[in-house]
């Protein structure tokens, strides 16, 4: 058994149950915050992760259990529409979970990882350096993500803490799958994405596991882009 817990947001479903999943395979000992708290891995605590109390409840309940070696901050929601009719309460949102709570984990996780180091790892997106319309507020929690990481990279180092971006491209969940399934949407896929197809939940639950797993110190502060080359598809 590995030592220490990571902390999984949003790790109830999709990619975020994926991840938890992949880890406590390989012998981590799993701690899934969500709003439901209803997901079947690890242990399980409701978390608002939009309320930075009931945050702090929630990491003070995991270092109840035993130490924390590790964070990945998945939990997210997309909110799209022309940048016209965007309002604020919409991209005020969307930057409050994409972003917010990004900095809120990580600055709660801290305190447990400085003495003896850790890993945290923030899930991106490959939006974050692209022009994409009707998703300027999901762009811009994206890119905020990618620059936060960089900066809690540098200042932390010093603490034995490393901290990467994973940044998916397309990945099929349940939430996206009738979606994608679409005639239309597949041929465009089929189209954009070198690779021919989105990407699954368990590509971008090994290569998070990995980093955990590998415990690379050198690498840190890097924004990993894991989408089929599309991002770089001219």
């Amino acid at each position: 058994m590995a030592n220490g817990q990571i902390i999984v947001t949003g790790g109830s479903k999709g990619i975020g149950a994926a991840i938890a999943e992949e880890l406590q395979g390989r012998g981590f000992d799993i701690v899934c915050l969500s709003r439901s708290g209803g997901g079947s891995i690890g242990h399980q605590i409701a978390c608002d992760m939009t309320d930075e109390a009931a945050v702090k409840a929630a990491f003070e309940e995991a270092a109840a259990r035993g130490p924390i070696a590790g964070l990945v901050n998945n939990a997210g929601v997309h909110i799209g529409g022309s940048i016209a009719d965007l309002t604020v309460e919409s991209f005020d949102k969307t930057i409050a979970l994409n972003a917010t709570a990004v900095m809120v984990a990580a600055r709660e996780v801290y305190p447990h990882l400085r003495e003896s180091g850790g890993t945290i790892v923030n899930i991106g997106s490959f939006f974050d350096k692209l022009g994409v319309p009707d998703n300027l507020a999901y762009c811009a929690s994206k890119a905020a993500v990618a620059a936060m990481t960089r900066c809690m990279a540098v200042e932390w180092a010093r603490d034995g803490i490393r901290v990467m971006n994973v940044a998916p491209g397309y990945i099929e969940t349940d939430l996206n799958r009738d979606f994608l399934a679409r005639e239309k949407v597949k041929a465009w896929m089929a189209q954009r994405i070198p690779t021919g197809a989105p990407g699954k939940p368990e590509d971008v639950s090994k290569l998070v596991a990995a980093i955990f797993d590998e415990q690379i110190n050198f690498l840190t502060g890097e924004t990993i882009y894991i989408d089929g080359a599309q991002g770089m598809n001219h």
